[in-house]
């Protein structure tokens, strides 16, 4: 099942198996993709919307503070602890962005000279692997947001948990999306683009 058929599920409501009848077992991965393909849609248009209103008021607020503090010799205190906040969470959110959309770094210098069978068992490692270390994420962030709630930052009073909430975040997004793949590991994430 490829990208282009899990869209035309969602976008025109196409059959995801043109031509023929699909078997009963490919009746029920259509049953599942269509409100999963709507639902990553959905939260990578959240996530985008979020990234950019992040960044533009990164850019507004370094902007004016370097404007504030070259031209009129003052600035606003805020400015440099906002910016770190946004910057830290852009980063994590962008992480999941690429996740959903597989635009991850990935080497397959070796796997493709692998028979598909093969492949098969490898990416399923790869990606439990990668749900593990997103666990592993997400319980070490939420033990050092824990741990820092109560601690403000100095100027903003902003608790730096905020800082390590970005990481909790991340990690149960992440997780959420590898473990999807381990149940469904032939078909891609329903928001990777269309290559051609």
């Amino acid at each position: 099942m490829t990208y282009k058929a899990l869209s035309s599920i969602h976008d025109r409501q196409e059959p995801l198996f043109p031509g023929r009848q699909p078997t009963g077992k490919e009746q029920a991965q259509e049953h599942i993709m269509r409100p999963i393909a709507c639902l990553a849609r959905i939260a990578e248009r959240i996530l985008n919307a979020f990234m950019v209103f992040a960044l533009v008021t990164l850019i507004i607020l370094v902007f004016t503070n370097v404007i504030l503090r070259y031209g009129f010799n003052s600035g606003i205190s805020i400015s440099v602890e906002l910016s770190r906040f946004l910057f830290v969470w852009i980063t994590f959110v962008g992480a999941v962005c690429a996740l959903l959309r597989q635009q991850h770094l990935v080497v397959t210098t070796l796997t493709e000279r692998l028979p598909p069978p093969v492949q098969a068992v490898l990416t399923r490692l790869v990606t439990l692997a990668m749900l593990g270390c997103s666990i592993m994420l997400m319980i070490g962030s939420y033990k050092q947001a824990v741990l820092n709630w109560n601690n403000l930052s100095p100027i903003s009073g902003i608790p730096v948990g905020v800082f390590y909430a970005a990481g909790l975040f991340t990690g149960i997004m992440m997780s959420i999306v590898l473990g999807y793949r381990l149940i469904i590991p032939a078909t891609p994430c329903p928001t990777q683009p269309e290559v051609e």
